[in-house]
């Protein structure tokens, strides 16, 4: 079932392997996509969907060294040579939209950005800047209720730009503790007003944001990522955490986007969602249902035939694969991937993992 064809609303993708997103650090410093960006989604336009790494929808999401934006003309006008690579080699991609909230460093971000989230209490541990190497997250600025509406406004700006550029449609990362996750999790989100407290509360910034932005651009060319168990960036889990994404994932349901995307981030450590849970966020939200975290083609195989996932997600070893697909269908040995340049600048460990028969200079 890997290499079927797939109806993804309007999208026919050719076979159901997705390219996990992957924070990739090719940015230039003003946030505008190289142009070895273009060459590394190029390479990789046979999985059935490419979904890009983290995307900032504005200034405030700029929060990581040489990340992407998608909120000016200059950042528009280069996403478009990705977008023409990709389609050139009849690919489908999704733009995965990325604000980081607290996750955030002043000194990445271009000048005038402020650090935000729910409230003002700091993110612990690091985060890497060119300038000053690793250094503790910058103190957030508590949203006031314009400012969230403001940020609402900016998704949805981003997403207009987005498919204006060519992407066939966003993904909105409600997961691995940026701003969408910071509102929805009890530990982070501390908040007693309408965007926060109570779980309906808690759900509220991303249902907002999803409607929005499906408002916009169409809800079929919508799909959003969620971790309800994950602990990156500060997060973990909570008393009625599963409960509160069942909800939420029945909210989004409604909308009819194009696809919930579940990552269990027990290969790197956080605890496993339960197969019940799964198996719930599945049926609630009820339309196309993406599983990722650490699968190898018998796993993600399984997952098919048993009607758990509609699509199945690969990240290290997208990464690592320029032709992935073509290796799995062949049963052929896959490249490890090098951890040490997954965010260094440059082609090395980026656009120079070799393809099957091709030595890549």
């Amino acid at each position: 079932m890997l290499f079927l064809p797939y109806q993804l609303g309007p999208i026919l993708l050719r076979n159901r392997i997705v390219m996990a997103p992957m924070t990739r650090n090719r940015a230039d410093a003003n946030h505008v996509p190289t142009p070895i960006m273009a060459e590394y989604y190029r390479q990789r336009a046979s999985v059935g969907l490419i979904i890009t790494e983290g995307v900032a929808p504005c200034a405030n999401g700029a929060g990581y060294a040489r990340i992407p934006g998608m909120y000016n003309a200059p950042q528009a006008t280069a996403w478009r040579t990705v977008t023409d690579a990709v389609h050139a080699r009849e690919g489908k991609i999704f733009m995965q939209m990325m604000h980081t909230g607290r996750a955030s460093h002043l000194a990445n971000m271009p000048a005038g950005a402020v650090v935000v989230g729910p409230t003002n209490v700091p993110m612990p541990g690091e985060i890497w800047t060119d300038s000053h190497g690793n250094q503790p997250p910058s103190p957030p600025h508590a949203m006031t209720e314009q400012e969230i509406q403001a940020a609402i406004e900016a998704f949805v700006y981003s997403a207009t730009l987005a498919i204006e550029a060519g992407f066939d449609g966003v993904e909105l990362h409600g997961a691995n503790g940026y701003l969408l996750e910071q509102f929805l999790n009890a530990n982070v989100n501390t908040r007693t007003d309408a965007w926060g407290g109570r779980a309906t509360a808690r759900n509220r910034f991303v249902i907002e944001v999803a409607r929005g932005v499906a408002t916009a651009i169409g809800p079929e060319r919508v799909g959003i990522r969620l971790s309800p168990l994950g602990t990156f960036n500060a997060t973990g889990t909570y008393g009625g955490v599963e409960a509160q994404f069942l909800s939420l994932a029945r909210s989004l349901g409604a909308m009819h986007i194009a696809y919930m995307h579940l990552v269990d981030h027990s290969s790197m450590g956080a605890p496993e969602v339960p197969l019940e849970l799964k198996a719930g966020l599945h049926e609630a939200f009820g339309g196309t249902f993406i599983i990722s975290g650490g699968l190898d083609k018998t796993q993600a195989v399984q997952l098919l035939t048993d009607h758990k996932a509609d699509l199945v997600a690969f990240g290290r070893a997208a990464l690592a694969n320029p032709d992935l697909a073509e290796r799995l269908a062949d049963n052929q040995p896959l490249n490890a991937p090098d951890m040490a340049t997954f965010y260094t600048p440059g082609e090395k460990g980026y656009t120079d993992y070799p393809s099957l028969g091709v030595a890549v200079a």
